[in-house]
Order: structure tokens, then sequence, then C-alpha cells
């Protein structure tokens, strides 16, 4: 089940299948660090280092994994034993080590510590959808996430994605918000990110707090949009939903896989795969056409701010009384 999302929409057909996405990925599959190498990524099994296959299907989707390795060597420890060893020159010699000299130095210390440094993986799920035409990356920066695009571009020689956009995400989901309307099939939750459009360093968090609360509503009445919102789709997926259009806090509901693995003896792991898989393809699958079919339509932006409005008149209309 993935934690995090970004979705690329694919610009041609997607014409590999498992096989001969295989054949590709074995191209450039995954090999740890050599001795001078800070960073190395390629392709790992997605079920884990004992599996074999590269790809794994489900549910019409093709599953691939990246995985990342790099040297841990913080520039704070080299700076450190480059001034020492800076100092231990200078005294030696009398006299002061010129710029030239000094990087010569750290690029001889870097290549001295590099091999003893200790090494950290991650490995990084995407999700081929070749029915709608979409890539999903579990990753929670925009960075990782185009490391691993830029990864099967070269491996597939060509690939033509576009990351998932919309204009003014932040104005639309603060007419979700001050309407409590967001799209069919999604409601609010408890979380969002305010921020101010003129002082970007001006952010507001709120959790475990009612969207539809007077504070929240003061925080928008100065001039601060929802930069972020917690939502829940279809009382099968919780999120929080970025600007940028990243889905990040993934939670998929444990009832729907209980429930698809209802009659499994053992808790088979490769039942509770392909279970999971068709639970997590299908809801993506469906959230992610909900947004995109939502943000597309910029007059629906204008018609729910208008809602929004009406429904703030009307409220301030009823708490005022009936007129004398």
């Amino acid at each position: 089940m993935f934690k995090n999302a970004r979705a690329y929409r694919l610009n041609t057909p997607f014409g590999l299948d498992q096989l001969a996405l295989q054949e590709r990925l074995v191209e450039r599959a995954f090999r740890g660090c050599g001795p001078l190498e800070v960073m190395t990524l390629g392709w790992s099994p997605p079920l884990g280092p004992r599996a074999e296959l590269l790809v794994q299907v489900a549910n019409g989707c093709l599953l691939v994994a990246a995985r990342r390795q790099e040297r841990l060597l913080p520039a704070a420890v080299v700076n450190e034993a480059v001034a020492e060893r800076v100092v231990e020159l200078e005294q030696a010699d009398g006299r002061d080590l010129s710029r030239r000299e000094r990087m010569q130095l750290r690029e001889a210390l870097l290549a001295e510590m590099l091999p003893q440094a200790f090494t950290r993986s991650r490995v990084i799920p995407a999700l081929i959808d070749p029915e709608v035409g979409r890539i999903v990356v579990d990753a929670a920066s925009d960075k990782l996430a185009e490391d691993v695009l830029t990864l099967l571009r070269e491996t597939l020689g060509s690939l033509s994605a576009t990351p998932y956009a919309a204009d003014a995400a932040a104005e639309r989901f603060t007419a979700w918000v001050l309407s409590g309307a967001p799209p069919a099939g999604l409601t609010l939750e408890d979380q969002c990110e305010l921020r101010d459009p003129a002082d970007k360093g001006s952010v507001v968090r709120c959790r475990g707090v009612d969207l539809g609360s007077p504070e929240v509503r003061a925080h928008i009445d100065t001039g601060m949009r929802v930069a972020a919102v917690g939502l829940n789709w279809q009382d099968a997926l919780s999120l929080v939903l970025a600007d940028d259009l990243s889905l990040k806090r993934l939670r998929f509901e444990e009832e729907l896989v209980e429930q698809a693995m209802d009659g499994a003896e053992d808790e088979d792991p490769a039942l509770r795969f392909e279970a999971e898989m068709i639970i997590m393809t299908e809801q993506l699958r469906g959230l992610l056409s909900c947004l995109e079919e939502a943000l597309a339509d910029a007059d629906a932006v204008a018609a729910q701010a208008a809602r929004a409005a009406g429904a703030e008149q009307a409220a301030v209309a009823q708490s005022a009384g009936p007129p004398f």
C-alpha cells in the first residue's frame, strides 16, 4: 500500500507488457554503491530482495520499484576533517594553503573517507496504469519522484509523462472548505494547511479541527488560502491533498483488505498482495480521475465560490435573527 502518491499523465500509450518491461528493467537493475560513488539508483523487485521479478502485475497495472542507495558522509564531517588537515599542513609548512590546495585536499579526503562511509537504501515503488494512461510514484518529494521517472525514461529510451497540475489549486481547495462541499465522493476531514499568498512564510496548520469552524474561516477572511486539505475518498481512503496535487499520508481502510481476504487460508502472502493491489489500484484510479475532472473544470470553481458566499450570507442572516 502506497503512503504517498505523485501522479503523472502518460502522453502516449504504454505498450509494454510484464515480460517486455522485465527485459528492459534488467538492464538497469540495482547495484550497490562503489567505493567512490555517492549514490546509485536502479530497479529492484517490488516484493523484496528474495523475489526475482522486477515487475508485478495486478488489476491491469504494472508495479515496479526503484532502489536508491547513498553513502552517509555529512558535509559537516568532511569540513571538520579538512579544517584539521589544513591546520596540520599550515603549521608544518609555515604558510597558508591556497584555495586550490584546499580544494585538492578536500577531494583527496573524500576519496579516503567515502569507501568507509555507511550506506543507506530506500525503495520507491511506482505503479504504471496503461488502462488510464497514468504513472503513480510513492514518493514524498517531487525530486525523488522525478528521479524515478528519469530512471524509467533512461531505461525505456523515452517516456512522455506530465505531472498532474491545476491552476489556482489553493483557490479551489479554499472554495471546498468554505462551502463544505468538495467534489462528489470526497468528504472533508479535520486538517488543513493555510498559507498567505503574499507571504509564503506565513503558514497555519490545523489538525483535529472542524474545517467549517469560525477559526478556520477567520484565517481565510484575512486572505489566507488552503494549500493542503485532509480528505476522505468514499470511506475507503484518507489522505492529505496538497496544491501541487501530491497525495500524502495515504491510509487505506484495513477492513477493505480483510474483506478481500475473507476465506483465504493462513493469510497467504501472495493472495494478500493481490488483494491489496486490487484495492489500491481501484481506489487510486477513482480518486485521481475524480480530482482530474474536478480540478480541470474552471467554471465549477466560480460556481462553488458563489455557493460558498451565498451560504455565508445566509448563515450571517440567520444568526442576526428575524428583522423587526
